[in-house]
């Protein structure tokens, strides 16, 4: 299973640690990916959705329906 979020299309980063001598060595910086499921007030139904918890925290605040339509996701 890929690590990208499903709605806000987030995905893993890559970058330099720089230690206290300045080397820099390769890192991945990985979303905070978590399952949990959503109800769709319109739809009468719950989804289980892998999101980031910044995403989580963007739809507990405008609710699923709006955010959906907000990024243009399509809920199967």
């Amino acid at each position: 299973m890929s690590r990208v979020c499903q709605t806000s299309q987030k995905s893993v980063l890559v970058g330099n640690r720089v230690s206290h001598s300045h080397i820099r060595t390769k890192h991945r910086f990985l979303p905070n990916l978590q399952k949990k499921r959503f109800y769709s007030e319109s739809r009468k139904k719950f989804y289980t959705l892998r999101v980031a918890t910044s995403t989580m925290r963007t739809i507990d605040k405008l609710g699923l329906d709006a955010y959906v339509r907000k990024v243009g996701y399509t809920l199967k």
